[in-house]
């Protein structure tokens, strides 16, 4: 009888163990890794970041644990230079390693993808994911050539790390509509699932760059959830109540610098006239840009 793929140790499994985390610096050492378990049956459920985790990282994670099958929890850690725009926050955004390391062993990751940046592209690497029209509205219209740099690293993430589930937060949620698209148009043989935003108790969505608003700023922060909610709250009324109410609550916080406000179907095509629609929202306040969104029913 042929030995199972889970008993051949570090030297075919790279060191994996099941309810252990080990960490994988370059796709030729995740690779045999992740063959090796969709061999023995296992299921890869993927949570990709940025590093700076927190509660809303937790609980992709949580979701990622809880899918059923014989899942692996994993979770990579790449601070993507291709999304990051000139003059944006690419060199200061938080790099907390050992901190993230710990979230992912309290939390029950088992692999853990670490790439650099030669590791995810190599010298001469110039072929990108085009993410259509979708992605020059909004924070594409906002963060010119963003969703091309997120749908590239991801599309490579999801080839390295061959999952067979993705867990995406809905605090970016053209971000999610866009990667559930790619996977769609171009066949990628995984699912795609959405998490809804974990905010802090007074409402602000929870990002790795809220570490940026000063005290005062802070604030001042909820204010662009509690628009959001102001609007939803009259849908029965119509888009145009929905939009005014959500205008009536920004125009109150002159800190606020609001970039965009739009309701869309839940895809982010025209709203519709009835049934469910997405709010979204965008703003600065001091140097730091708020997201967030709500679903809507017309």
């Amino acid at each position: 009888m042929a030995a199972s793929p889970l008993r051949g140790g570090a030297r075919t499994l790279g060191g994996y163990r099941p309810g252990a985390l080990t960490v994988h610096r370059s796709p030729a050492e995740i690779g045999p890794v992740s063959r090796a378990l969709r061999a023995a049956g296992r299921k890869i459920a993927l949570v990709p970041t940025m590093g700076a985790l927190h509660e809303g990282h937790r609980e992709l994670i949580r979701h990622a644990r809880r899918a059923s099958g014989a899942i692996v929890p994993a979770v990579s850690i790449f601070v993507n230079p291709l999304q990051f725009g000139a003059g944006e926050d690419l060199e200061r955004y938080p790099r907390p390693l050992e901190a993230d390391l710990e979230v992912c062993r309290e939390e029950g990751v088992e692999l853990v993808f670490l790439p650099g940046v030669t590791d995810m592209y190599p010298e001469g690497a110039d072929t990108t994911v085009a993410p259509g029209a979708l992605g020059d509205r909004l924070e594409g219209e906002v963060r010119p050539g963003h969703f091309a740099g997120v749908l590239t690293v991801v599309a490579k993430l999801f080839h390295i790390v061959a999952p067979e589930l993705a867990f995406f937060g809905e605090k970016d949620y053209q971000q999610l509509v866009l990667v559930q698209k790619m996977v769609r148009d171009l066949d990628f043989p995984l699912s795609v699932v959405g998490v809804p935003t974990v905010r802090e108790p007074d409402g602000l969505a929870i990002s790795s760059r809220n570490a940026y608003l000063s005290p005062d700023e802070r604030r001042y922060a909820p204010v662009l959830q509690r628009a959001l909610v102001a609007g939803a709250s009259v849908s029965a009324r119509g888009s145009e109540a929905v939009l005014d109410a959500a205008r009536a609550v920004l125009a109150e916080e002159s800190a606020l610098q609001v970039e965009y406000l739009e309701l869309t179907a839940p895809e982010l095509g025209p709203a519709p006239q009835t049934g469910p629609a997405r709010l979204l929202a965008a703003a600065r306040l001091g140097g730091t840009r708020l997201l967030d969104n709500v679903a809507v029913r017309l």
